[in-house]
């Protein structure tokens, strides 16, 4: 980013063929990271599998800590926390922290799902997070989770994303019988209540039972019979509805890559990854993947709950400091996604103060609505320190905020962080159509990101 002008680099028009090559074979790890993580369980389970492989072990309180040891703590399966211990004393160089999370919008089934209308087996729904419900119907969604039943068992599902798996819908009006819903203004087109996913259509048929021919219990002996699932083990379980369609490249030039869930594994991702591969072992260095971040970061696994304070003064009580002193002298990135300049939307949309796609990492002072409601705003000097960092490793790096003041706003973890007495800002990508079930980011920011974060770590 030029320090006299607001003119945005294209990453691409500077980088090299190497750099370029770097780039593309980034994405792929990227890609297989989103199509195998569809909920926070998933991503969970994966980031704990490549600690376990760069040697990271598993967290207990109160384990002994000493310079070099890299722990992970999975959080209920739904958070975890990664973090390397340094050679700099804490109390006076602190912790690098990148806190991103790993849930995205989507569609939760009820407790109490199942229901039969007309000959069609049906499951209520109930969304989860900020999504734009008219975009969830008439699109090919598969069903993700765990069940719990009565013995305690847990049964991990997944279906609907091998091509021999079926998948689920919701349905939608055809145009010749729309003209009353197409009145409607957009957010009210199609009703919360009105996602109700198709689950059948074959009536039970079995000869030897005598009872009436209905689909929801053919639904229900499918259920049993393939899963060992019971109605009432709806109760005890998270069974969500994501978009079953895979990462895939987008545009002649492959520059793009559209997929599920990018907000925020894209910042999930470069966080890990960046925190594997930097072999500087001075700062004692932590990533954050937290849960519920799309519902307030409530809960035991989202932001908000001790579990970080608690972690950071097993930190510095292990080397007998204050957790106080610590935490007033550690840094943190909330790595999380700002709105992408859209060409097709510019009325929302402030050029000088937005985040371009493919033009680096994006830094967002403030987030917030209105009066920067809700908002960390880091402080002038913190800000300094990054574009002091980001210069001295030639990062490719721009400014921006979520829109036109009193166009609507939104929030990130930081402001939880901050409050703890951590220095903290926004450092993310932009988003194409963010909170859709199919969103598009730049292949090259995803890279850039990955190397500001490096050099925010060392």
């Amino acid at each position: 980013m030029s320090e006299l002008s607001y003119k945005r680099t294209n990453v691409y028009e500077t980088a090299s063929e190497e750099k370029k090559a770097k780039i593309f074979e980034y994405a792929k790890g990227y890609a297989a990271f989103l199509d195998a993580s569809k909920t926070e369980r998933e991503a969970c389970a994966y980031v704990v599998n490549a600690a376990q492989e760069n040697g990271y072990r598993e967290y207990h309180f109160g384990d002994r800590m000493a310079a070099g040891d890299k722990f992970y703590y999975n959080n209920r399966g739904k958070n975890v926390y990664l973090f390397k211990i340094g050679s700099k004393p804490i109390a006076k160089d602190g912790i690098r922290i990148l806190a991103a999370h790993i849930d995205s919008p989507r569609l939760d089934l009820k407790q109490v799902p199942l229901y039969e209308s007309d000959g069609v087996a049906l499951a209520k729904t109930h969304y989860y997070g900020g999504i734009r419900k008219y975009q969830w119907a008439a699109i090919p969604l598969a069903l993700h989770g765990a069940v719990v039943t009565a013995d305690g068992s847990v049964k991990e599902i997944v279906i609907g994303e091998d091509e021999t798996d079926p998948v689920f819908y919701i349905s939608d009006l055809l145009p010749h019988l729309a003209a009353k819903q197409s009145a409607k203004p957009l957010g009210e087109a199609l009703a919360g209540e009105d996602l109700n996913i198709w689950f059948g259509n074959m009536p039970y048929t079995l000869a030897t039972e005598e009872k009436d021919k209905t689909v929801k219990e053919n639904v229900l002996r499918i259920l049993f019979e393939k899963y060992g699932i019971k109605e009432e083990d709806f109760l005890s379980a998270e069974l969500s509805l994501v978009p079953a369609f895979k990462a895939k490249d987008v545009g002649f030039d492959r520059a793009l890559i559209g997929a599920y869930g990018h907000d925020d594994r894209v910042c999930a991702y470069p966080a890990y990854t960046a925190l594997f591969d930097e072999e500087e072992n001075e700062h004692t260095t932590m990533v954050v993947l937290a849960d519920k971040e799309e519902i307030g970061s409530e809960g035991t696994t989202g932001m908000q709950c001790a579990i970080f304070t608690d972690l950071i003064n097993e930190i510095a009580n292990a080397f007998g400091v204050s957790a106080a002193q610590v935490r007033a002298v550690s840094k943190c990135f909330s790595a999380d996604v700002n709105a992408g300049y859209d060409p097709n939307f510019k009325d929302v949309c402030e050029p000088l103060n937005s985040v371009y796609i493919s033009c680096g990492v994006g830094l967002t002072k403030f987030t917030g609505s209105r009066g920067k409601s809700g908002s960390n705003d880091a402080s002038a000097e913190f800000v300094g320190e990054i574009r002091k960092t980001f210069a001295e490793n030639g990062i490719i790096w721009q400014t921006g905020e979520l829109g036109k003041v009193d166009c609507g706003g939104g929030g990130t973890v930081a402001k939880y962080i901050a409050n703890m007495n951590i220095d903290t800002v926004d450092i993310g990508v932009g988003v194409i159509s963010m909170h859709a079930p199919f969103e598009v980011v730049s292949k090259a920011d995803v890279y850039e990101e990955y190397l500001a974060f490096r050099a925010f770590l060392k």
